[in-house]
């Protein structure tokens, strides 16, 4: 385990949310996934900050809807949906429910995702664990946008972010399933952009580096260190330092822009 933990900083989230333009994303409704805490709780939390109206879907559902509430206390359009991304059925009914509740759609992030193979070369690891892992960061990005696509489409600016992750541009090693899985969203990001460009939907990915959440406090202090001895700017990275990218994709400030791969990792990788 790391001895990296517990220092993510939330003033850099709180710092990044007063700069923002509060009519940035002005009544654009966007679906958030995986958004009970972490990446997505940062993302839901700065669309809600630009003006935008957001439902926060997760497995943990209880949680989400414990989030959700604590924004609606801030005077922020938040709902919350639980969302079993294993399950096509869940992915279904979140998507119907998410257009019900804000009236439309403008906006899906496809953040929800699992690590799992942590820790494991490609020996050690379990079959089961590499289906779990693409059923959820693969098929449940595919599933998710298409259930999304038609509400997407009305009015020709609905944006589709994906996340991805620096770990399938370096090749992490003893990650494999959760880097490959990250490869395949990038690869599907490129050919949703041309399949659904017609509709107007741009379909983007970020790929941030190793970031500060709890998913990521398993990860080893060697592997910390390597980050930081690599990146272009030496130090942690932070949720916030995300968020950017993913309001330049979801606004209109990126309406020309489609299929492309936004590294977020402080120049770790360059490309």
């Amino acid at each position: 385990m790391s001895d990296i933990q517990g220092i993510a900083d939330p003033q850099s989230l709180q710092a990044l949310l007063a700069d923002l333009p509060r009519d940035l994303l002005k009544g654009r409704r966007v679906l958030v996934t995986g958004a009970a805490r972490g990446l997505g709780l940062a993302f839901a939390r700065s669309i809600a900050t630009a003006g935008g109206r957001v439902v926060i879907a997760d497995v943990l559902a209880d949680l989400a809807q414990d989030e959700a509430a604590a924004l609606r206390g801030q005077g922020f359009d938040v709902q919350a949906l639980a969302l079993d991304l294993c399950d096509p059925a869940s992915i279904e009914h979140c998507a119907a429910e998410s257009v019900r509740l804000l009236g439309g759609l403008d906006g899906l992030v496809n953040n929800a995702a699992i690590t799992n193979s942590g820790g494991k070369d490609a020996h050690a690891l379990q079959i089961d664990t590499w289906d779990r892992v693409m059923d959820v960061n693969v098929r449940g990005t595919w599933l998710m946008g298409r259930a999304c696509r038609a509400a997407l489409a009305q009015g020709g600016r609905g944006a589709i972010v994906n996340l991805a992750s620096d770990t399938a541009l370096w090749g992490a090693p003893n990650l494999l399933a959760y880097a490959a899985s990250k490869g395949a969203v990038i690869a599907m990001t490129r050919s949703l952009a041309r399949e659904w460009g017609g509709d107007g939907i741009t379909v983007n990915a970020v790929a941030p580096g190793l970031t500060l959440v709890e998913a990521t406090e398993y990860v080893p202090k060697a592997r910390h260190e390597k980050y930081l001895e690599g990146r272009a700017l030496p130090r942690e990275q932070q949720a916030a330092d995300v968020c950017g990218a993913v309001l330049f994709a979801l606004s209109g400030l990126s309406r020309f822009v489609t299929g492309q791969l936004l590294a977020v990792n402080g120049g770790f990788v360059m490309h």
